[in-house]
């Protein structure tokens, strides 16, 4: 379970939750130029754009969760159980295996309209990184300061839907999730005014009593709209770090504590980490479960022009700021 959203400042900024019960050894990854991506039906790419984000590396090779490219272009993956159907190898189209999508599209798009190119022709394949490691299901969400779309590959064919809301969470379907979020057009950060009848009197006893009926449960419908609503009407300044902090705070409302969603028997789903990506800047920042301090990376102080992956295992422990 996890959940990514948009925000725009000043600057164009993306993230996400990952929610799950245990973690495969999360780091900060910057793929420089140089680093050759062999993919495993499209042949070799020796220069592409620079890449950052969270990934799980595995023989030398970044199976990112979500990253952001130099060209200020982000994409997120995010579990799609039941529904995410990948499609079959195709000859004369260019077949890229699930694990391969995000660096397929951000090593090589500079804008949106090059992603939807690249989409278009596109066959988005089932091919296992490993026997270790199989085909995960998900689905996706790609955007840069102007739009934002979700891709998803069901039993169907690949579906490409433009994002208006700049959300994405798991289950149902996007479209299911749109529909769904009808249910809460009454909601408003104002407070309410009396509409049920005008023969009695009904006064509001609370601040937020606009927001009445918001989801608060775990479900991903529920966190689509909680987050949805809490991003639309979000805000803050436009300086790096009211914006950081602020798109923090946007996450924070569909964070998962520990006990709160067991998945086992004494197994429960965490948010591992959130993070937090400038686009423009190319800055990654993140917290995790156990360390709520802000944490960054800026892939512009590495050596881009590079061969070899730059990374940065995740702090773990929570950083305390004594003040005596």
């Amino acid at each position: 379970m996890c959940t990514a959203a948009t925000y725009k400042t000043k600057d164009f900024y993306m993230g996400r939750t990952l929610d799950y019960e245990f973690s495969y050894g999360d780091e900060v990854t910057v793929t420089p130029r140089n680093y050759p991506f062999d993919f495993r039906h499209m042949g070799k790419i020796d220069t592409h754009y620079a890449i950052i984000g969270m990934a799980h590396v595995a023989g030398n090779y970044p199976l990112y969760y979500d990253a952001i490219n130099e060209k200020g272009i982000g994409m997120a993956g995010l579990n799609f159980v039941g529904n995410a159907v990948y499609q079959e190898v195709e000859e004369g189209r260019e077949n890229v295996a699930q694990y391969e999508f995000i660096p397929w599209i951000l090593g090589q798009c500079a804008s949106m309209k090059e992603v939807r190119e690249l989409l278009e022709k596109m066959n988005l394949v089932g091919t296992p990184f490993s026997q270790q490691l199989p085909a995960a299901q998900l689905h996706w969400m790609i955007a840069d300061k102007d739009e934002a779309i979700t891709v998803e590959c069901m039993a169907d064919g690949l579906h490409i839907y433009d994002n208006s809301v700049g959300v994405l969470t798991n289950n149902p379907p996007f479209e299911m999730q749109m529909f769904l979020l009808n249910n809460y057009m009454q909601l408003s950060p104002k407070q309410p005014e009396n509409q049920f009848s005008d023969k009695i009197s009904l006064k509001t006893y609370s601040r937020g009593m606009g927001a009445l009926g918001l989801p608060g449960d775990l479900s991903s419908a529920s966190r689509f709209a909680r987050v949805a609503f809490t991003k639309l009407n979000s805000v803050s300044g436009d300086s790096e770090t009211e914006s950081v902090s602020q798109f923090f705070h946007i996450l924070g409302s569909v964070e998962q504590q520990r006990g709160c969603c067991e998945v086992a028997e004494g197994k429960y789903e965490i948010t591992i980490y959130t993070s937090c990506c400038n686009a423009d800047k190319g800055i990654y920042y993140y917290t995790t479960y156990e360390n709520q301090q802000i944490t960054a990376v800026d892939m512009h102080r590495e050596n881009l022009d590079g061969k070899e992956l730059v990374r940065y295992p995740l702090i773990q422990e929570e950083q305390i700021h004594w003040l005596n």
